[in-house]
């Protein structure tokens, strides 16, 4: 399996984000390999995940976008790391249930997020932040 890290984003504020969120709605490789309404959750997700370092994550992380090429599965994915400074997750089983949430929203952001993606895992660093790591997988009719 192949990884090669495509970009990098610093969220430090709402400007940070939208540059994301516009970059992923217009990246060629995306627009590629996944249907317009998957790319849509793509940087949905990214927004989240983005929204999410702004107001829990200290304003202070990044969002990581890497390709993944898994020759095996003969597949390609998309891979987005959110890694920010705050104070981690108190409960990370219940901030992936529905209508969760520590900061007064509707608590629909990560559980959708499972959702739209293949793959979400949460590494927590208690006092010392987290790293959410989603991943889709590129069906091949989606081309």
């Amino acid at each position: 399996m192949s990884r090669t890290t495509v970009s990098r984003f610093d969220i430090l504020d709402q400007a940070d984000l939208n540059v994301a969120v516009v970059s992923l709605q217009k990246d060629t490789k995306l627009q590629t390999w996944f249907s317009p309404v998957e790319v849509a959750g793509i940087a949905t997700v990214a927004s989240e995940l983005g929204r999410n370092i702004l107001k829990y994550g200290g304003e202070r992380g990044y969002l990581q976008v890497t390709w993944i090429v898994d020759q095996e599965r003969g597949s390609t994915a998309v891979e987005i790391k959110a890694v920010d400074d705050g104070p981690g997750f108190a409960d990370i089983k219940a901030a992936l249930e529905d209508h969760y949430s520590t900061g007064g929203t509707l608590g629909m952001g990560l559980p959708g997020a499972a959702r739209i993606m293949d793959f979400l895992e949460i590494e927590n660093r208690p006092r010392h932040g987290a790293i959410v790591t989603v991943r889709k997988w590129a069906k091949s009719n989606a081309r």
